[in-house]
């Protein structure tokens, strides 16, 4: 059995759109997520009454749930709970809003795949980012309320950066995921990667050459990810052992004046 090279290029068009999409839909997701998620770690470390149990609710509910379980209930279930919240008791479709004669117009399935990818990313950013704003030192807290910063400056401008410095790596593992997920765009009938490679495999009777291709694709993409997390891995590392080196230089008085 031959590989058929020419189908899969005559399909490339057609498989970087779905690409594209993929990949479009990772950093919407991730970036919309870090914000969102980077917001309720704030809240949950900073202890907020009520806020915070809310923000502690919602993470625990996110990550105890299939994305694909999320999924259908942003695209079934919500337009039928908001349905109830109208006037004609009609669902409205998520993402959609009501014009001045009480017709929706809807955004569809697109809309629906940002909206819950960033929702759920973002559960699991703000725990990566609390786990990094319970590592750093109390000093830094203690340093910028000195200087008379307020709590909002000293979150975004002191603390939050060196956070994302400190959580890079797990940041990035978790984009990873989170691009390998988006192949879960197919139960709104949306094409990602994997989509669009599977109904050209399966019109053209080519499913080893396709597939092939596509597992290839991610292979290099992920790897690419994984190779860019170990370098910020090590890059801290090389940060964490020149500190403790110059913290004992100090003790035993042989740092440089």
């Amino acid at each position: 059995m031959s590989f058929d090279f020419a189908a899969v290029v005559s399909a490339t068009p057609y498989l970087l759109q779905g690409l594209l999409f993929s990949v479009e839909l990772t950093l919407v997701a991730m970036i919309g997520g870090m914000l969102l998620g980077t917001f309720m770690a704030i809240i949950r470390h900073m202890g907020v009454p009520v806020a915070a149990e809310a923000v502690r609710a919602y993470v625990t509910l996110m990550r105890s749930i299939p994305l694909i379980l999320v999924l259908f209930w942003f695209f079934f279930l919500v337009p039928l709970l908001l349905g109830h919240l109208t006037p004609t008791g009609h669902s409205i479709p998520l993402g959609g809003h009501l014009t001045p004669t009480g017709h929706s117009i809807p955004l569809g399935p697109r809309f629906t795949a940002f909206i819950t990818f960033t929702l759920f990313e973002s559960a699991y950013y703000a725990e990566i980012v609390r786990a990094g704003l319970k590592a750093i030192d109390k000093g830094q807290y203690e340093g910028a309320k000195a200087l008379g910063l307020s709590t909002s400056s000293m979150y975004w401008s002191v603390v939050v950066p060196q956070v994302l410095r400190a959580t890079a790596p797990i940041i990035v593992s978790q984009t990873i995921i989170l691009f390998q997920d988006t192949a879960l765009v197919y139960v709104l009938s949306l094409t990602d990667f994997l989509g669009a490679a599977a109904k050209i495999a399966q019109r053209d009777s080519k499913l080893v050459e396709f597939y092939s291709t596509v597992a290839v694709v991610y292979l290099l993409i992920c790897s690419i990810g994984s190779e860019l997390s170990e370098r910020f891995r090590k890059k801290q590392g090389q940060r964490s052992s020149n500190g403790r080196l110059e913290r004992a230089k100090r003790m035993f008085g042989l740092a440089r004046p």
